[in-house]
């Protein structure tokens, strides 16, 4: 994850371009912008950012391009749906950037990684889970939260690993043995944060989580 601009060929970061405009294009044209028109729900968005902010600069790295930190981006989505967690993200990831953590030429393949592919991830897992489970508060945390945010951990890391290996940055077998195992410590890391975090705001500020109905997961129940 956080690819620098010198890692990979010219045609990469072209192709990332091209791809996240249109990802990012699609977000911000289906966004529940008027949500954000209560103050209330404006502050959180807001502040969820400025904390993935904090977040994202406490990482670790091995060499270049192969820097560890968590992401956030489950909660994001069960909080806000996946288009306004890819715009905040995108924010977050424009933070990193300015700050010198990855590069600008870099910034698309990054936020394709590390913004939309968790994201849409993570979505998806919520959507599994509705529409073949009985809605429940325990299914709901549990899956969407614990298990969704380390699958996306995990298929980041994945993905993270084989994009390397396919621009040829670096060898399949270092990637594999000195990379991408460090990313099951991650998993955890995120399942832990990302369940705990959700598990509270869903018991104390449901409203804070876009996904959640109290009807639904707590009436009856």
């Amino acid at each position: 994850m956080n690819f620098p601009d010198t890692l990979l060929s010219s045609g990469w970061y072209i192709a990332g371009h091209l791809l996240f405009a249109l990802v990012l294009a699609q977000a911000v044209r289906y966004a529940p912008w008027r949500r954000l028109n209560r103050p209330d729900q404006l502050h959180i968005w807001l502040g969820t950012i400025v904390f993935l902010m904090v977040l994202w600069t406490i990482k670790t790295g091995i060499k270049p391009g192969l820097s560890l930190h968590l992401l956030g981006a489950t909660a994001f989505t069960l909080m806000f749906g996946p288009t306004l967690a890819v715009v905040g993200l995108t924010l977050v990831l424009a933070a990193a950037t300015l700050s010198g953590a990855a590069g600008w030429w870099s910034f698309s393949l990054n936020a394709l990684v590390m913004v939309v592919l968790p994201v849409y991830l993570s979505y998806g897992v919520f959507r599994l889970v509705e529409r073949r489970l009985p809605n429940h508060f325990f299914v709901y945390v549990f899956l969407n939260a614990f298990l969704g945010a380390a699958a996306a951990m995990l298929v980041t890391g994945l993905v993270a690993t084989l994009l390397l290996a396919a621009a040829g940055a670096y060898a399949l077998d270092y990637l594999a043995g000195e990379y991408l195992p460090f990313f099951i410590l991650l998993a955890s890391g995120e399942a832990l944060t990302t369940g705990m975090t959700v598990t509270i705001m869903v018991v104390y500020r449901p409203g804070w989580v876009a996904t959640f109905d109290d009807a639904r997961y707590l009436q009856n129940k």
